[in-house]
């Protein structure tokens, strides 16, 4: 064993450079920025509106509200740990000071999972949507896989050169998005005056009843994650024990917000046909046709710098995770280095995106043995819907033990601020809120390759497990260390 990793770190106080982030360079707006960046309201809508009409019927707006209110809780949980420990580990520093160094372990290895399998659908549809931009309106076909490689390599120039910088770039982008969305949903309502109902607000309107809102659950879910964005930038935000629970609650209820305006504004657009609207393969993009070319124009540019914008925010933060979990000796050391001089975590960013990167090439070449839909060709947009869901199952898993431990946490750590509301129902809350999607992404009778995820995350968990009860026995005092790099000391 290394001297470095031979020396406990201290409870109070972590090691000071080169191991330090850029502290105080982020204020309030630039993480709730980065963090709706990060959901990318027009990415996450654009793809998956078609789908989660398709399962929920024309009533989806319902079935976004209710995973807002899901979310809100999930919101609730990381916003009582980083007021009283900020810390860049987010999930994996709370369920690990928690339950001890195993679930630490654990928690790193199903995070880093989780978000790597996630950001890879990224890298493929940020070069796929720009393909199909081209054959749309010049019908010139240059494959995705060119596009995705540039925009990938210019995302990783831009977020070596400093957190705030890049921060900056994706929140110019989330404000062209939204400015874009709002503008054709607004115009979209007004051109379609005369349709204006309140049934996709009503629950007889939920294909198959409730069993249309659950099955509809995850993919609105999905349209969310993100929201944890800016717990990974806490050691980089001024106060962040003010800071990052306000851009969590700020972040969450704006996009609910713009998410049940821009669900209504497309189902109105499409005068509440279900059919009609799942015959085409972005209805919000359609919406805006309809309403007027040059709309259409910016919103097919709005998808593409929103997808960008996630690209950027999605490996600041998440990267930030494994940065963190390498500092603290639960992953391999190399991973908490920074940049001697932009004080960049720039071996964890390498390897997010050269795992991720490896991801698609493997899920190619299984296309190009077992055949598929497309000749055996992958497309950017069905390897979007396989790898985001594959993800998401992880990180539910992951918000799942963050509600666990957060009654614990405070009962261990914080005992004269445990408040029953608070730190015991709102958790038990939003762990039967995270079981609901995850039942209905692991259920029996799903078309493949979804039928076989929940093996390969049970797969994941299992190895994970093993590793971390590994790591913690040949390592006492990987627990101790577990959390021990505070944000703001």
């Amino acid at each position: 064993m290394s001297e470095a990793a031979s020396v406990p770190f201290s409870e109070t106080k972590a090691p000071e450079a080169p191991d330090r982030l850029n502290r105080g360079a982020l204020g309030l707006i630039d993480i709730s920025a980065s963090t709706m960046a990060n959901i990318g309201p027009a990415y996450s809508f654009y793809f998956s509106a078609g789908f989660l009409f398709l399962t929920a019927g024309i009533a989806a707006p319902l079935t976004i509200i209710v995973a807002g209110i899901a979310i809100a809780l999930l919101g609730n949980t990381l916003s009582q740990f980083s007021r009283v420990h900020p810390s860049t580990g987010g999930f994996i520093s709370y369920v690990g000071k928690t339950f001890g160094g195993t679930s630490a372990v654990t928690t790193a290895l199903l995070c880093g999972a989780g978000y790597i399998i996630a950001i890879s659908s990224v890298l493929a549809i940020c070069g796929g949507y720009l393909s199909l931009l081209l054959q749309y309106y010049f019908n010139v076909d240059i494959p995705w896989g060119i596009f995705s490689v540039v925009f990938t390599a210019g995302a990783i120039v831009m977020m070596v050169r400093g957190v705030a910088v890049s921060t900056k770039l994706a929140g110019l982008f989330f404000g062209f998005e939204m400015l874009v969305l709002v503008v054709v949903s607004v115009a979209a309502l007004i051109k379609n005056g005369g349709h204006l109902s309140a049934v996709p607000f009503q629950p007889s309107h939920l294909a198959g009843g409730f069993s249309g809102l659950s099955a509809g659950f995850p993919l609105a879910v999905y349209l969310f994650i993100g929201w944890e964005n800016s717990a990974a930038l806490a050691e980089e935000t001024n106060n962040p024990r003010r800071n990052v629970p306000r851009a969590i609650y700020m972040s969450v209820a704006l996009m609910l917000v713009g998410y049940v305006l821009y669900a209504y504004a497309t189902a109105t657009g499409f005068k509440y046909n279900i059919t009609l609207l799942n015959s085409v393969p972005i209805p919000f993009i359609a919406v805006s046709h309809n309403v007027a070319a040059w709309l259409a124009v910016f919103a097919w540019i709005a998808g593409l710098t929103s997808t960008l914008g996630v690209l950027i925010s999605a490996v600041n933060s998440q990267a930030r995770l494994i940065f963190n979990a390498g500092r603290e000796g639960l992953l391999p050391r190399w991973l908490g280095k920074v940049h001697p001089t932009r004080r960049t975590p720039v071996n964890a960013i390498f390897a997010f995106i050269a795992i991720a990167t490896a991801i698609i090439v493997v899920w190619a070449l299984l296309h190009l043995a077992g055949g598929s839909k497309q000749s055996g060709q992958m497309t950017a947009l069905n390897f979007f819907v396989d790898s985001s869901t594959m993800g998401t199952i992880l990180l539910l898993v992951v918000y799942f033990l963050s509600n666990l431990a957060l009654p614990f946490y405070y009962r261990r750590y914080q005992p004269g601020e445990f408040n029953v509301l608070k730190h015991a129902v709102l958790p038990v809350l939003g762990m039967i809120a995270v079981g609901v999607p995850v039942y209905y992404l692991v259920k029996p009778g799903q078309p493949s390759p979804l039928n076989w995820f929940p093996y390969a995350a049970l797969g994941v968990i299992v190895v994970s497990v093993i590793y971390a009860f590994v790591m913690n026995r040949r390592d006492p005092e990987l627990g101790d260390r577990v959390g021990s790099i505070i944000a703001d000391e």
